[in-house]
C-alpha cells in the first residue's frame, strides 16, 4: 500500500497558497491535511490545488479563525464534520480515501491553542483546551481488514520532554503543562492510538514541529515544539516506512510557524 500522508498547520492558506504549492510540487504526498486555514469555504482555492491534481478536497473552514482542509489525489469521500464543546468552530473534518486497495478513514483536527495562562479557573481558552481532549475521546480507531484509521493535525500539545526545547522551562507553558501532556497520553493510550512519529524516530531525539515567530534567529535558537502529530490504529504500523518533519520550510518565504510533518507507508 504505496501511501504518503502529510499534516501542516498553514496559518492562512490564501497567504501562504504558495508555499502549499511549493510542497505538493516538490513532496508529493497523496494527500495533505491542513489547519488554520482560516477561509471560508467559499474562498478556499480549489481551482489551484486541483490544476496540480489534487481533485478531491474536503473543507472546514470560517473567516479568519480556525479551518481545516483535507485535499487528495486519491478517491475520497466526506464522512463528518465534527462540533466539538458547542463553539460552532471549524476544527475536525474526517474523510474516506481508498489507497491501494484499503479504505483509510482519516481525521483531520486542530485542537485549540489555549491562551496563554494554564488555569482553567481563570481562561476560558485553556478551559475549552481540556473539554476539547475530552471529547475527542468519541473519536475512535476503526479497524478491520479492509479499513484503518489516522489522526493528524496541530495537536498543539508537545506530550514528551524531547518534544520541547527546555521540558523544565516549559512545565508551567500552555502546550507542555502535566494536564495537557497527561491528557493527550490518555486520549492515545485508551484509544488505542498510536503515534508514528515517534514509532519512527526514537523518543530519546529532540524533535519539534513548531518555532515561534517571536524569535530573532529561529533556527540558531531552536526553541522549537512538537504540537504536529500523526497517530494510527495499530494494524497500520507494520507498513509504516518513513516520517520526515520538514524543518526546511520553517525557513522558507513569509512561512508558517509550523512546519509539514509527513508520514509514508508501503
Amino acid at each position: 500500500m504505496p501511501f504518503k500522508i502529510a499534516t501542516w498547520n498553514i496559518n492562512s492558506v490564501r497567504l501562504r497558497l504558495g508555499l502549499v504549492q511549493r510542497f505538493l510540487e516538490e513532496h508529493q504526498p497523496d494527500v495533505l491535511c491542513l489547519q488554520e486555514t482560516k477561509c471560508p469555504d467559499d474562498r478556499f482555492p480549489l481551482a489551484a490545488l486541483r490544476k496540480l491534481g489534487y481533485r478531491h478536497i474536503e473543507i472546514h473552514g470560517q473567516k479568519g479563525y480556525h479551518g481545516v482542509a483535507t485535499i487528495s489525489r486519491l478517491p475520497m469521500r466526506l464522512v463528518e464534520k465534527r462540533g466539538f464543546c458547542g463553539m460552532g468552530d471549524s476544527r475536525h473534518v474526517s474523510t474516506l480515501v481508498e489507497a491501494g486497495g484499503r479504505r483509510l478513514l482519516l481525521h483531520n483536527f486542530y485542537v485549540p491553542a489555549g491562551g496563554d495562562e494554564p488555569d482553567p479557573e481563570v481562561n476560558p481558552k485553556f478551559r475549552h483546551k481540556l473539554d476539547f481532549l475530552q471529547e475527542m475521546h468519541a473519536v475512535r480507531p476503526q479497524e478491520d481488514a479492509d479499513t484503518a484509521t489516522l489522526l493528524v493535525g496541530d495537536l498543539n500539545i508537545a506530550p514528551l520532554e524531547t518534544d520541547v526545547w527546555s521540558h523544565r522551562q516549559l512545565l508551567n507553558v500552555v502546550s507542555h503543562t502535566p494536564v495537557e501532556t497527561e491528557g493527550l497520553d490518555r486520549l492515545r493510550d485508551e484509544g488505542g492510538w498510536v503515534d508514528l512519529v515517534r514509532r519512527h524516530i526514537p523518543p530519546q531525539e529532540k524533535l519539534f514541529s513548531w518555532w515561534s515567530y517571536r524569535a530573532k534567529d529561529w533556527s540558531f535558537s531552536d526553541r522549537g515544539r512538537r504540537l504536529d502529530h500523526i497517530w494510527s490504529s495499530p494494524g497500520l504500523v507494520p507498513a509504516l516506512r518513513r516520517v520526515e518533519v520538514l524543518r526546511e520550510a520553517r525557513g522558507w518565504e513569509r512561512p508558517s510557524d509550523h512546519v509539514p510533518v509527513i508520514a509514508e507507508f508501503g
